[in-house]
């Protein structure tokens, strides 16, 4: 079996035996929303509870957690988390909307208004260096 993640591995697993999410979720005592969410890596089923699932999905308790770790899924090197670079897009998109309202209301010299241009500008520069890689030159 391919490596992917754990709840992919329950749902293509479930499948493989022909059996829906109700009837996986009666044979381990649960409901079939927990069912759902195992398989949706919203939850996890209780470890005590692994070799059962094991069994009925008809597998090994090694097999059904040979899951696809975060590393395996991201390549590796330093990457900006998508958060932080939300925020320096804001923190660029507020500094252009500022000074051009400012300007506007002649609220604003012009070396002050460069200066917050150039914060929106550097925001934008640290979001484009996190996507650099030089190994593409």
């Amino acid at each position: 079996m391919t490596k992917q993640t754990f709840g992919a591995t329950i749902s293509a697993l479930r499948k493989e035996r022909g059996m829906t999410q109700l009837e996986l979720a009666r044979q381990m005592g649960v409901t079939d929303k927990a069912v759902s969410k195992w398989e949706r890596n919203l939850s996890f089923p209780d470890v005590a509870s692994l070799p059962k699932l094991a069994e009925v999905l008809g597998t090994s308790v090694d097999e059904l957690l040979e899951v696809k770790t975060a590393a395996q899924e991201e390549p590796s090197g330093p990457k900006v988390p998508a958060l932080v670079e939300l925020v320096l897009k804001a923190v660029a998109l507020a500094m252009g909307v500022g000074v051009t309202a400012l300007v506007a209301m002649d609220e604003v010299e012009p070396r002050n208004a460069l200066g917050l241009l150039g914060i929106g500008v550097a925001c934008l520069a640290l979001v484009q260096l996190a996507h650099h890689d030089p190994e593409k030159e």
